[in-house]
């Protein structure tokens, strides 16, 4: 029981330490408004990440393009990893260093919004993507461990919680981008019924 606890305490130590961090809160803030902007441009939002964040990454993809609180529209949201034939064939026949990088030069277009999650910032493949997301034009919003690692110069937006421990990095990346997630919903939608 003791043991259970003190994971417990050590997840809540970390969102403790998000609630004082205001630089990473006006982060989350920023990457709400810079998503609106994007829809309402006509623009989408990709997402890419390796093993648990490779889920987040999927899981927060599925709240925009299917629904978060409210019924509505889909939003032009997708996940890079889910076409398991054209990962396996550019990792087979490249490199898994460039399966994100290679879509993006594919399919990103200027003024796209590029989600990277990586706990320590320095996932060869994020950040291949993110540097070919700046020469397509696109903005870049990178989820990461506290020192945001190679990501942190190629993010428009780093959204780098204050831990260095891979699970409560991961719990805390999809609490905030569940937050994201409904600003978004709110934001965007009342700005269309409007």
């Amino acid at each position: 029981m003791e043991k259970i606890k003190k994971i417990i305490q050590a997840s809540i130590e970390v969102k403790q330490n998000i609630l004082t961090d205001d630089r990473l809160l006006l982060g989350v803030n920023d990457a709400v408004n810079i998503i609106v902007n994007a829809f309402e441009k006509g623009n989408k939002v990709l997402f890419c990440g390796n093993g648990g964040s490779a889920s987040d990454a999927q899981h927060l993809a599925a709240e925009f393009s299917g629904r978060f609180y409210t019924d509505r529209d889909a939003l032009p949201a997708e996940a890079l990893h889910c076409n398991t034939s054209y990962i396996t064939a550019v990792a087979n026949d490249y490199s898994y260093d460039v399966i994100y990088s290679r879509l993006i030069k594919g399919i990103g277009n200027k003024g796209d919004v590029l989600v990277g999650l990586s706990t320590s910032g320095n996932s060869k493949n994020i950040v291949k993507a993110f540097e070919e997301a700046k020469e397509k034009e696109m903005i870049t919003i990178a989820f990461t461990g506290s020192t945001g690692g190679k990501l942190k110069k190629l993010s428009d937006i780093l959204i780098n919680v204050p831990s260095d421990d891979t699970p409560r990095i991961q719990e805390s990346h999809i609490t905030l981008g569940h937050i994201i997630c409904q600003f978004v919903e709110e934001i965007y939608f009342q700005d269309t019924n409007d």
